[in-house]
């Protein structure tokens, strides 16, 4: 199976935290997608509970769902890869996990590709980070993965000129951009940007709504509080629409980190999202994609 443009992906921020391997995968496979994105912790999580990489390889095989993207690639930064975090001050359980963690979780599933951002800042500009962006692609690319670059507002990444300018000067065939809606909106992207973008720029697209007027904290805000596709004041239809035009190829993922939804439970939190994405896209192109 090879994901595309008319694949949904549960993204792993979409169902609560605590989920089990298992459940997501059964949750991504009952909500009608055909592929889930993981963070190191997920993977940890079933090991511990005994999976093996076999096991986990066959779960997926047997429910028709493949792993997308891992998520994040935070070590590639000029200087972020010497930094050592303790886990009291990693409360999203991210730093434990290196490169060589997710490269071995990148065979162990299969993997189509890493979701890079800058997460812990520095004093480098564009021309720095293009130089390790290129280089994280190079060592991607040894293990046949694709590296998306996805831009945070808080971030020396903090908007979408910025991170096509990393990756036009990184100059790698494996990278490209995420897109992800929520940062779209909250950056001042609009569709028209999006339209504009060259053939082949997204490798990752991730779709979720929101409020029209921006949050105080942006970080509590994304983490916490966003709503599924078409629920809230984001021009989701003109993005999707926009892509589209930008001939992007990239299958969709669903990220709606979401306080509310993941009291819902995973199940529950699944369906609803997957049905408000294909209510969406229905919206925006004939041929939907179908459970």
């Amino acid at each position: 199976m090879s994901l595309g443009r008319h694949d949904l992906v549960l993204c792993s921020g979409t169902l609560p935290r605590s989920t089990p391997f298992r459940l997501r995968v059964e949750a991504a496979a009952a909500g009608g997608f055909r592929g889930l994105s993981l963070w190191g912790r997920d993977y940890a999580a079933a090991r511990q509970e005994g999976w093996s990489d076999a096991d986990l390889a066959g779960l997926l095989a047997d429910h028709g769902v493949e792993v997308a993207e891992l998520d994040p690639a935070w070590w590639w930064t000029p200087g972020a890869g010497a930094v050592t975090v303790p886990p009291e001050l990693d409360p999203v359980d991210v730093f434990r996990f290196g490169e060589e963690d997710l490269f071995h979780v990148a065979a162990a599933v299969g993997a189509r590709s890493l979701n890079a951002a800058d997460v812990l800042g520095g004093r480098w500009g564009v021309e720095e980070a293009a130089e390790a962006f290129a280089r994280l692609c190079d060592r991607a690319a040894e293990h046949g993965l694709l590296v998306h670059l996805e831009w945070l507002a808080w971030s020396r990444i903090p908007d979408m000129p910025t991170a096509v300018e990393v990756v036009r000067r990184a100059d790698r065939p494996n990278g490209g951009l995420t897109v992800d809606l929520w940062h779209c909106a909250r950056t001042g992207v609009t569709p028209g940007d999006l339209a504009a973008l060259a053939p082949g720029t997204v490798l990752a697209v991730q779709v979720d709504d929101g409020p029209g007027r921006a949050e105080p904290d942006l970080v509590e805000a994304t983490l916490h509080r966003r709503l599924v596709p078409g629920e809230g004041d984001f021009d989701v239809v003109g993005y999707l629409g926009a892509l589209d035009a930008a001939h992007v190829d990239a299958p969709i993922g669903v990220e709606v980190f979401s306080d509310e939804l993941h009291a819902l439970g995973p199940l529950e939190a699944a369906r609803r999202a997957g049905e408000a994405t294909r209510a969406v896209l229905a919206r925006v192109r004939p041929g939907p994609p179908s459970p």
